[in-house]
């Protein structure tokens, strides 16, 4: 199990990791597009403050194209790299050809036999945007349940991403997911909740403790 920033701003991305318990980055085309800096320098940025996988998602369009762009984003990133690939018959073309060379994760997945796919052509991960498929086809939940049964005895993990809440983030795990990327403001609420705020208030209030 992991928990990953789902950000491509510096600042958040530090702060997420003085955290101690977050492992590592996802990014996409439209969060690298909110950051002033080139991707190229923005991925060097967070390379260099992840401990752990920081993922890169591919525009390239073609085969031979993805891999021009993968070489350089894995010099870039260096090993820590972990590409996402859209769910297009040429991006499962590429997770098939070279997934043991670049550790893989098929993303924007909507149905359980693309996660079936993406695990045959070799990926190591499937992205499921879980809140966004609530919205859509009413229960994201059930597609994280429906993607793990069909995942089971595989090597495919599931991340599951467009998590709005706490709650959903738990929900997840249940269902089955493997790990989390969630953006900056859902981290700060998994640490929280209001009973154990009042909690705190009553120990700060009335408690003793070993003089330091």
């Amino acid at each position: 199990m992991a928990i990953y920033i789902d950000s491509a701003i510096e600042n958040e991305v530090r702060q997420a990791m003085a955290f101690g318990w977050v492992s590592g980055v996802t990014t996409n085309p439209i969060l690298l597009a909110r950051v002033d800096s080139p991707p190229e320098v923005v991925l060097e940025q967070l390379s260099s403050i992840s401990p752990g996988p920081l993922f890169y998602q591919l525009m390239a369009k073609m085969p031979h194209e993805m891999l021009r762009e993968a070489n350089r984003a894995r010099d870039l990133v260096g090993e820590k790299l972990v590409l996402k690939i859209l769910p297009t018959e040429a991006g499962f073309q590429f997770c098939a050809q070279y997934s043991g060379d670049f550790p893989c994760c098929v993303t924007a997945i909507f149905s359980e036999w693309q996660a079936l796919v993406a695990s045959e052509a070799g990926a190591g991960y499937i992205a499921i945007y879980v809140n966004r498929a609530t919205k859509l086809l009413g229960d994201g939940i059930e597609l994280v349940r429906n993607a793990s049964a069909v995942l089971s005895g595989s090597c495919t993990q599931i991340v599951a991403a467009s998590i709005k809440s706490p709650r959903e983030a738990s929900t997840v795990f249940m269902a089955g997911a493997h790990h989390l990327a969630v953006p900056y403001d859902v981290l700060q609420a998994l640490i929280t909740h209001e009973l154990s705020e009042s909690a705190i208030v009553e120990f700060y209030g009335g408690g003793v403790g070993i003089e330091i």
